[in-house]
């Protein structure tokens, strides 16, 4: 009997206005954490900026022509440093935000589940930062360079700081949140909102909605670019399908009950 009770034991209850407390301690300290760094990273933006311009500097250079960015309002440099500096401040504050984020969820998972917080503190970073590392050495200088040749000769490029910032962004976020889909897997997983079995019985789909987002991020309109930018997702979510049947609720119980026996 009493090894039947330990997992409810484990799984306290929260009343809502627990939770809510809770919850806005964790977001004052995340908060509090991405002002930190945004603050830091602010002071060294230009330098931050000199890296997410290495880029357009190379395929402009390769092909003869100014590789200096412009700017058409005196406010832009100091706007896009602002905009550098807080996405660059949120991304070093990751850490303690996604701890944050386990405070928060912990109390819903067993005790032996409790001390996967480093492989999912890690999992989550390491994802970003592969799908930020796949679009700035493979997918965004492709996409520059197919976009500079098909002006070919005829136009010049005088490329403003906020458009290029802006499709850097875009691109690098997009690749990083997208390469997160494991981690979004798992949470629905946790909460047995999805499970393996449904995510395999609907692969079809989930591969035509994913060349949809692949067209929607990649800037160019080349069936080669787009497929560079799903292949990466299809096995994303294959691998989410094993995640999934991981940590489904169900699973998480037998597994609780053979520790407990």
């Amino acid at each position: 009997m009493a090894s039947s009770a330990t997992p409810t034991q484990e799984l306290p209850k929260m009343s809502l206005l627990q939770h809510l407390e809770e919850l806005r301690k964790r977001i004052i300290v995340s908060v509090l954490a991405i002002i930190g760094g945004f603050l830091a990273c602010w002071w060294k933006a230009d330098l931050i900026y000199g890296y997410m311009q290495r880029p357009i500097t190379k395929v402009l250079t390769a092909h003869h022509l100014d590789s200096q960015l412009i700017y058409t309002a005196p406010t832009e440099p100091f706007n896009i440093y602002m905009k550098v500096g807080l996405i660059a401040g949120i991304f070093v504050a990751s850490p303690i935000v996604l701890y944050q984020l386990w405070l928060f969820i912990s109390p819903g998972l067993f005790r032996n589940e409790k001390r996967y917080v480093l492989p999912f503190m890690s999992s989550t970073v390491l994802l970003f930062l592969a799908g930020g590392a796949f679009g700035y050495f493979m997918v965004y200088p492709a996409a520059l360079k197919f976009l500079i040749e098909y002006s070919g000769t005829q136009f010049r490029p005088l490329i403003t700081v906020t458009e290029y910032t802006d499709l850097f962004l875009t691109i690098m976020l997009g690749l990083g949140i997208v390469f997160e889909m494991p981690i979004v897997i798992f949470f629905l997983a946790l909460m047995g909102i999805v499970d393996a079995g449904w995510l395999w019985r609907n692969l079809r789909y989930s591969i035509l909605i994913i060349f949809i987002i692949a067209a929607i991020v990649t800037p160019t309109t080349d069936i080669l670019n787009m497929c560079i930018f799903a292949a990466p997702m299809i096995v994303l979510y294959l691998f989410s399908i094993g995640v999934a049947w991981m940590v489904h609720p169900n699973r998480r119980k037998a597994r609780e009950a053979k520790t407990n026996a």
